[in-house]
């Protein structure tokens, strides 16, 4: 793994891909590595053998230390400053809350389910005995 924080996400994931590529481009977060986590399998695996799961949420490794989840959710959110963009200014503002970011968090979780589900995409559990793709 990496000194980096690092973001994983699913890429196939509608809503997944579009906030990666708003923090990417317009987050102002320089030490901020985003990975697709379906183009980076070894990499789940190693992940899902540890307890975490890309199906249950985004991935962050901060200085060693994995956040997953809403926690991974709400670190990012918290730490952008000032972005270039409104929505990922209405995102901070609605997942800087702890409370709000957990309390949301299982309706995110059943969105991205209903649109991987209807590109025809697997989201059961990530692992190396398991079809990602």
């Amino acid at each position: 793994m990496t000194d980096k924080n690092l973001f994983i996400y699913d890429g196939d994931c509608p809503f997944c891909n579009h906030f990666a590529q708003l923090l990417e481009l317009k987050s102002s977060l320089p030490e901020l590595e985003i990975l697709d986590g379906r183009k980076n399998l070894p990499l789940l695996f190693q992940l899902y053998d540890q307890g975490y799961d890309l199906n249950k949420g985004a991935i962050l490794i901060r200085n060693g230390h994995i956040m997953h989840g809403a926690d991974a959710i709400n670190w990012i959110c918290s730490e952008i400053n000032e972005p270039t963009d409104s929505l990922l200014e209405v995102l901070r503002l609605i997942f800087i809350s702890n409370k709000r970011t957990k309390f949301l968090f299982p309706f995110l979780l059943w969105g991205r389910r209903l649109s991987l589900t209807f590109k025809g995409k697997v989201w059961q559990p990530v692992s190396e005995n398991s079809q990602f793709y």
